[in-house]
Order: structure tokens, then sequence, then C-alpha cells
């Protein structure tokens, strides 16, 4: 099988953390042969040191702008002309390849694009038809949580048997005193944060007590709610600081003039970017994790927070009541008061918030990438029965597919299985229904 390996290239995000974890994943399953490629003309080459051992790469160049601009449109060139005959073909970021022969599985990482279109940027807005395009001819789904799944159901009028919802696991963070790799910039008001405890290797609680939120600066994740909420607690508490890591995307003009207009600006602090080393460094000494956004497919940061005992403050849209279950203190998206007063009560310790701790590395716990992988397996394993027929599961179909493709053919294996779900939207449908509850964002 082939897995469109593209998001690994350039600056991490939630994407790439996503195909990394799951192309490590499917790398440890024995009865798979996972090979990787790049949709890059120059960049190509480029993922080869990223893939983990045991996934190979070998195709051949693939343009990206006119493969795309002729993929919207029709069914060629298909992509076995570039990485040779496969069983499956999976797209890993809304878009998979046509096919001669090979099954094709799709990831669906959210719907906003659909649900808040006045929250997505142009390029972002040309998903809906290719999702479309894929569901026409034949894709599988995955998504990474239940509530996905039952929107891909609901809005775009697809079988429910072809959606299957898989969680992703959770991202590794770096091991503590790894050597830093700093930020890409410090863009924010006021106080020099980073200088000691935040994204360096100055001593642990440099920086002192601080709410954390990580996360591009982009209309969905409404970072201006959570600065008016910022400035609610910082009213009562004199020491607390607000600490925003993520890159800026589009939109980010709003949170600047919130900051701004904060009367506690000098105790607000927007990291860029920051790389793993640093990243760790930052999560580990934060005080809560604030994650106020307005709609999430997933939500990986909460999971990264409650691993390392960092207690979360969230809001209860989209798939972060099923993700992160009792293990997080829900609010109402942009009530700014409502997160103030979440974010002081687990502020001010005892042992409910020692008990949330918990709750949450126990949560974190459940989602891990062999699970993701597992239940991708089983997805795949269906994909091409589908597509071959009913015997694909190891009967003599599948042998002749085998050999029509030249690769190996499928053995037995095991469901996933992983952390019981939060009650996600959607538990009833089969694609949703029959999720395989398996689980640095900043995207």
């Amino acid at each position: 099988m082939a897995v469109d390996a593209t998001p690994l290239l350039g600056r991490p995000t939630g994407v790439g953390a996503f195909c990394a974890g799951a192309l490590s994943g499917l790398a440890r399953c024995p009865d798979l042969a996972v090979s990787a490629f790049a949709i890059s003309w120059r960049r190509r080459g480029g993922i080869a040191p990223l893939l983990p051992r045991g996934v190979v790469t070998r195709q051949r160049a693939m343009p990206a702008r006119p493969l795309h601009r002729m993929w919207a449109r029709w069914s060629v060139p298909p992509v076995e002309w570039f990485v040779g005959g496969q069983h499956v073909v999976h797209g890993t970021n809304f878009v998979v390849p046509p096919t001669r022969r090979a099954a094709r599985v799709v990831t669906v990482h959210d719907l906003t694009v659909v649900r808040f279109p006045e929250l997505c940027d142009g390029p972002t807005l040309a998903f809906p038809d290719l999702i479309r395009r894929a569901l026409a001819t034949g894709a599988w789904v995955h998504t990474p949580s239940a509530y996905v799944a039952a929107e891909v159901v609901d809005l775009f009028g697809v079988d429910p048997a072809r959606v299957r919802a898989v969680h992703h696991g959770v991202p590794l963070l770096a091991a503590p005193g790894s050597p830093p790799t700093g930020a890409t910039g410090v863009v924010g008001a006021g106080s020099p944060v980073g200088i000691g405890g935040i994204g360096g290797r100055g001593s642990p609680g440099a920086a002192g007590r601080y709410i954390l939120a990580i996360g591009t600066i982009e209309p969905r994740k409404d970072y201006p709610s959570l600065v008016e909420a910022f400035d609610l607690v910082a009213s009562e508490d004199p020491e607390v600081r607000l600490v925003v890591v993520g890159a800026t995307g589009w939109g980010g003009a709003a949170f600047t003039d919130a900051i701004k207009a904060s009367p506690y600006r000098s105790r607000i602090t927007h990291l860029g970017y920051l790389h793993d080393a640093a990243l760790a460094d930052v999560l580990r000494e934060a005080t809560v994790l604030a994650f106020p956004s307005r709609y999430e497919g997933f939500g990986l940061p909460p999971l990264q927070a409650m691993a390392v005992g960092v207690p979360v403050v969230a809001t209860a849209v989209g798939a972060i009541p099923e993700v992160v279950g009792d293990a997080a203190v829900l609010v109402p998206p942009g009530d700014a008061g409502a997160l103030a007063g979440a974010l002081a009560g687990v502020l001010s310790g005892g042992p409910s918030v020692a008990e949330l701790v918990g709750r949450g590395r126990r949560r974190a716990a459940g989602f891990t990438w062999d699970a993701c992988a597992a239940g991708l397996t089983d997805l795949y394993r269906d994909a091409w029965a589908a597509r071959t027929g009913p015997v694909a599961r190891g009967g003599s179909r599948a042998r002749q597919g085998s050999r029509s493709t030249g690769t190996g053919g499928w053995h037995g294996g095991t469901s996933a299985s992983g952390s019981d779900s939060g009650g996600g939207k959607g538990a009833g449908a089969r694609g949703a229904g029959s999720t395989r509850d398996t689980a640095q964002e900043q995207r």
C-alpha cells in the first residue's frame, strides 16, 4: 500500500503529526508492505529521512500543480504511474489521487470548510469539491473522530459503511533536557517570558505560572475570546501570564488587536512556531492548557497536555468532548466569562485539579499510534475487499489481486481498540458507530 506523506515536508502541522504517527504504527504491522510518496517535483526526495524504519519510498517525480489541476477534473493520470502497483492508496490530507486498480482511502480531518466557511482561507474552500469527487469515484473515508464521520455521512450523503472513524495517537514530546531548537520568533507584546523557563533552558518555573494555548493563529481557534478571558483572570491574579504558541496564519489581526487592547498586555506573550524541544519545555511547565476553539475535528494539544500532567480547559465543540471525555473542564464556545471561571478554578489548584490531572493521564494513554494503525488496517482491508470482491481478505481473489499489482496479499489481523469514546456525535452510524476508538497540532 502507498501513503501520501507530503504533509511531512516543511514545518510540521497537525496533519503532519498524524501522517508521521500513522506511518510509525503502520510500519510495525507485519502484514503490510508500506510505501510513501510525496506530491512534489522538487522536494519528493525530502521525505526519505523523515520516514520510519520499514517504510520505503520509490516514486517518479510528481509535479503538484499540474497533477492537482488534472485530478480535480479527471481520473488521470492514475497514481500507479508514479508509485507502481498497489492494493490501497491513502490520501492523508483531504485529497486522494485517482488509481487504476487500487482501492482509495481519503482522510477528512474536519469539515470546518462546510460548517464555518467564513473561518477558512481561499485554498481550503476547494476541499468540499475534492471530497465529493473522491466519494463519487468510490473512495472510502477515514476521519479522526466519530463526530466528523457522522458529519461526512450527513453532509455528503455517503454510505456510512464507507466512512470509518479511527482516532489519532498522541505525538510524543521531546524528552526533558533535549537540546533547545528555539522559536521562529517572538512576536507578542510585552515581557520576555521566553528567556527563562519558556522556549529556552532556564531553570524550571522561571516564567512563573502561565496559561498556555497551542495552535496556529486563525479565526477557528478564537484567541480573541481567550485574551478577553485572560483579562478577567488577570484582574484577580497579579502573577499569572498568558502564553500562546503557534505560527500566525490568516486572519491573525483580530488576535493582535485583542492583545493591544488588553490592559494586561505586558503579561501576554505570543511565541511563534516552536520546534519539538522548545514546545515540550513550554508545555511541561504550563499551569493549564486553554483550548478555546470554535470547531475541531480532533484536537491533539489537549491530549499532549494530559499526557504530561497539565490540566486542560477546552470548549465543548466538535469532536473535543469525544476526545477528552471527562478528563478536561469544558465550557461553551465564545463565552469569555465561562472560560475565565474555569481557568481561575484550575489555577487555584486543590484536590479536584489533581484528580483532573490523573484522569487526563489515563485518557491520553488510551490513544496510541499502534491502535490507530490497527484501525486503519481494518479500513484498508474493507476498502480492498469492496474493490475486488468479498473474498479479498485471504481467498483466491485476493491472491489474484496480489499478482496483478505486484504486492503481497492481505493476511489476518486484529481490529483496533483503545479508549472509550466520550460520546461523540454520530455514535449510531456504522461509519461512526464502528469507530475504532484509538486515538503538536500547531495548525
